[in-house]
């Protein structure tokens, strides 16, 4: 799947692809809406992200501009302006949906995966890692029939895990992933929401569990 996202901030834009690409996206990032308009005018996008407010020209022009083209990309706004006149505006211009800032990246990534699904391009809603499922509609894990529903937080860390399941995942790309990269969260939160994972998996008596690797990260590691 592939996204261009248009954010004018620098240190946001830059979090913003680091995440799309750990979870699995090819990623475009642009600044302005100008560059906006020409990169989503090549019509080879799965989905835009888009920020209301940008230099140049402002997201909602663009995407004004870019149905006015035919181009039927899917698209999200960002914006920290929450009056109900400018949602409606953004989404008269032709959005999916729109997200307001702060916003959480969990959030922001079940908007994006709903709206390609949309688009009937889609991330599958089951993850599996050897006899382990993970439901993204209802947030269980489930094995041979048994089920343990999982919170909002241990459901993220547990799809990113999933998703990189052949590598070490750090603590700071998943506190970065969850909680946003301006977060106060320290690493000690991570500890608390795997060691309720894990006790999770052993209820369900799964041969799987997340292993530490010391000085790197976590990692899923079959256990048997």
């Amino acid at each position: 799947m592939r996204i261009l996202i248009a954010e004018d901030d620098p240190k946001l834009l830059k979090s913003l692809v680091h995440i799309f690409e750990l979870n699995k996206y090819a990623v475009d990032g642009v600044d302005n809406g100008i560059d906006a308009f020409d990169f989503a005018s090549s019509d080879e996008y799965d989905g835009l992200i888009l920020d209301i407010m940008m230099p140049d020209m402002d997201g909602v022009t663009v995407l004004k501009k870019l149905r006015d083209n035919g181009i039927t990309t899917p698209a999200l706004f960002l914006t920290a302006r929450t009056e109900i006149d400018q949602r409606i505006e953004g989404l008269d211009a032709g959005a999916d949906d729109y997200l307001p800032k702060p916003f959480s990246i969990g959030e922001l990534l079940a908007r994006v995966r709903a709206m390609l699904r949309r688009k009937d391009k889609f991330t599958p809603d089951i993850l599996t890692y050897f006899e382990l499922l993970l439901n993204r509609s209802t947030y269980e894990l489930m094995f041979c029939g048994k089920t343990q529903t999982l919170s909002g937080k241990e459901f993220q860390l547990m799809e990113m895990l999933m998703q990189n399941s052949n590598k070490i995942v750090t603590a700071e790309q998943l506190i970065t992933h969850i909680w946003g990269w301006d977060t106060n969260v320290d690493t000690s939160v991570i500890w608390v929401h795997i060691s309720n994972i894990r006790k999770k998996l052993e209820t369900l008596s799964v041969p799987v569990t997340i292993k530490f690797v010391r000085g790197t990260g976590y990692m899923l590691e079959k256990t048997t």
